[in-house]
């Protein structure tokens, strides 16, 4: 079995690029049933953040130009708009390049722990949808496992630092008193409970948090002392916060640049500080060119991030041996399991054989043979049917210079070399 890795990051692919081929979730059931039958892959799971969109595939063949051409037809873009960004790994890098990403090592923020999180939910999602067999889903383990070791053996995960952390920091500059300003959050995900989180420790005391669904933004505010209200509210309430921060599923900008405009006269233009971490961006780009909007997104934090995680350098190295060590020790239980499936299939041929042979021998006596001669007919049967193909494949591998099959054969019949064996030599006449 092939593992195929196929997708674009933030490194690769700027926003514009990534938020056209974000998947949404209301499509992606469409999206498995179309990706395996365009790929003809037996396995499939698909991983979309803000910071990376990520094919997991497993099956016989090499499908990347398949995959690819699918990916960018899905999406409504030529393949030509995705060669320069897409990343493809195969077999064992694609292992490491799973356990890497779960550990967050290829995260824009080094050691984020959200992606772990992400990676769990796209597992489930591909097995919602019947998409992960028992290859991927022992690959899923592996890197879930190895992820553990991560965290637990290495120091990637102290001081934390995530995008939501980089975008309270930044706000922080430039607010100088946090207390005193209102935030508004839009959004009840995961982001958006750790943005919660880092403005209540510094200092927020006043937020509002937006979400189409009233219950979930109710139960989010309520731990940190804010308020819910559903999306559709968000302008009436927008000229009383200073701070909005964004990170939602939404296909579609949910804050637009009108919207801005008329709240910036009704609180007689003072500064909003806003951050969009969105994939595709819930407020529009054109809000950037509001005077005193200082609008940011997930790309404007690069700066923070980096320096924020330099003190995670040498704990990354210690987890680059703990992945590389989970990669081998997966690659190694698929190689047992591979051996198991062979041996298997070796001692159901040999048997069929030694039944045939048998049966014959049974005939022979229930029809008056002499009971030593069937014997001795049946030992030379079985002998000649169990030796007679690879005696076949041993000859014309040896004919082709590949001495390696002879070499095995003795090794896994523990045969001793003759004195008087002929040494080929490999020469080109």
């Amino acid at each position: 079995m092939a593992l195929l890795t196929l997708g674009i990051n933030h490194r690769t692919a700027p926003l514009e690029l990534r938020e056209r081929i974000a998947f949404t979730p209301e499509r992606m059931a469409e999206a498995f049933a179309e990706l395996r039958a365009a790929s003809g892959a037996s396995e499939a799971a698909i991983l979309s953040t803000c910071n990376r969109t990520e094919l997991y595939l497993a099956g016989d063949d090499d499908c990347a130009a398949l995959v690819l051409r699918w990916l960018a037809g899905f999406h409504g873009l030529a393949p030509g708009e995705l060669e320069d960004a897409i990343y493809v790994h195969r077999d064992s890098e694609a292992v490491r390049h799973m356990m890497r990403v779960a550990s967050g090592l290829d995260s824009m923020v080094l050691g984020e722990p959200q992606i772990l999180g992400q990676l769990k939910d796209a597992y489930a999602l591909a097995r919602e949808h019947d998409a992960s067999g028992t290859f991927l889903s022992r690959l899923f383990e592996q890197t879930f496992s190895v992820a553990k070791r991560v965290r637990t053996q290495t120091a990637i995960g102290e001081n934390p630092v995530s995008v939501a952390y980089a975008a309270v920091s930044m706000a922080s500059h430039i607010f100088s008193d946090m207390s005193r300003n209102r935030a508004l959050l839009i959004g009840a995900g995961k982001t958006i409970e750790l943005v919660a989180r880092h403005l209540s420790e510094a200092g927020v005391t006043d937020f509002l948090v937006a979400n189409r669904t009233l219950d979930r933004a109710q139960n989010l505010a309520e731990d940190h002392g804010g308020r819910g209200i559903v999306l559709s509210d968000i302008p009436d309430y927008l000229p009383e916060v200073d701070i909005v921060i964004a990170s939602t599923a939404s296909p579609l900008p949910i804050l637009g640049k009108g919207a801005v405009e008329r709240a910036l006269k009704r609180r007689k233009h003072r500064p909003y500080f806003m951050v969009d971490i969105a994939v595709p961006r819930d407020i529009e780009p054109e809000v950037a060119s509001l005077d005193d909007v200082y609008l940011y997104t997930v790309d404007d934090l690069r700066q923070v991030i980096e320096e924020n995680v330099r003190s995670r350098e040498g704990a990354a190295r210690e987890a680059e041996n703990l992945i590389l060590a989970g990669a081998q020790e997966f690659l190694s239980q698929l190689r047992a399991l591979d051996a198991v499936a062979t041996l298997k299939q070796f001692r159901q041929q040999a048997e069929r054989q030694r039944d045939q042979e048998t049966e014959k021998a049974l005939r022979a006596l229930r029809n008056g043979g002499d009971p030593e001669t069937v014997i001795r007919s049946l030992g030379r049967g079985l002998t000649n049917k169990l030796l007679h193909e690879p005696s076949i494949q041993v000859r014309k591998a040896s004919a082709e210079g590949r001495v390696e099959v002879t070499h095995w054969l003795r090794e896994l019949h523990q045969l001793e070399t003759q004195d008087n064996e002929v040494s080929v030599t490999s020469e080109k006449l």
